[in-house]
């Protein structure tokens, strides 16, 4: 007989994804009961995204999804293992691991091994005692914006399926293309002119705007940030000619 998920008192598990060839920690997300029945239904990964409150196909706007392999439930009963085989990266920033920032040990740099070998100590030996690096937190770090911007998307996206009564974006979506054009060039306007006035909150408003009513723009026309992502991606260390 198989055995209840004991979910907690908001209704979700915490659910770790696995690669089921590599055994990799893909990423950490949370499940409720519709979302668990879903993957089981689909043989693909759905989740509950805490930030949007809502359903999440994992990869359905990127075309990363996860085909599940084997779902492990822990002694306890309350947290899961969802071993997959991914179609893709599975962290947003193109990494295929979300767990790609080594914090302990600390990777040893070029120098420190070429010191080890210069004082006689084998390349695996002991390294010297070194100084943890200074940790910087960023709170608006150009990572955050992304991911804000992903979970903007996914909430856009979910506004045009559902077109729930009295949301903006459902009047956006409702109007059409030549709505969500005219917006598009009011913002970037908007932006230029509380730029050329030197208002940084103002300005920082108006880029905001701009960004969400891009992102409706990109829903319309079915494009996705992943497709942007990877323009941007392979125009990195790209020098591209000045236009005449």
């Amino acid at each position: 007989m198989t055995k209840p998920i004991r979910f907690d008192s908001t209704g979700l598990a915490p659910v770790v994804i696995q690669d089921a060839a590599t055994n990799e920690v893909l990423t950490v997300a949370y499940m409720n009961a519709a979302s668990y029945q879903l993957t089981c239904e689909t043989g693909e990964v759905w989740l509950w995204s805490r930030s949007r409150q809502s359903l999440w196909h994992k990869g359905a706007t990127s075309g990363h999804t996860q085909r599940v392999i084997e779902i492990r439930l822990d002694c306890d009963q309350d947290a899961l293992v969802v071993r997959v085989e991914p179609r893709g990266p599975a962290c947003h920033t193109g990494a295929t691991s979300c767990f790609f920032n080594q914090v302990f040990p600390l990777p040893e740099k070029p120098a420190t091994i070429e010191a080890k070998a210069s004082a006689g100590i084998p390349a695996d030996g002991p390294a010297p005692p070194i100084a943890p690096p200074e940790v910087k937190l960023v709170p608006h770090s150009a990572l955050e914006l992304g991911i804000l911007l992903d979970e903007l998307y996914e909430l856009i996206r979910d506004r045009q399926a559902k077109r729930p009564e009295g949301a903006y974006t459902t009047y956006l979506f409702t109007a059409g293309l030549d709505k969500i054009l005219k917006k598009v060039g009011e913002e970037a306007s908007e932006t230029i002119i509380a730029a050329k006035n030197d208002q940084r909150p103002e300005l920082a408003a108006e880029i905001a705007d701009l960004l969400y009513h891009l992102l409706v723009l990109m829903a319309a026309r079915n494009l996705t940030p992943h497709d942007v992502a990877e323009v941007l991606r392979s125009r990195a260390g790209k020098r591209r000619p000045l236009p005449e």
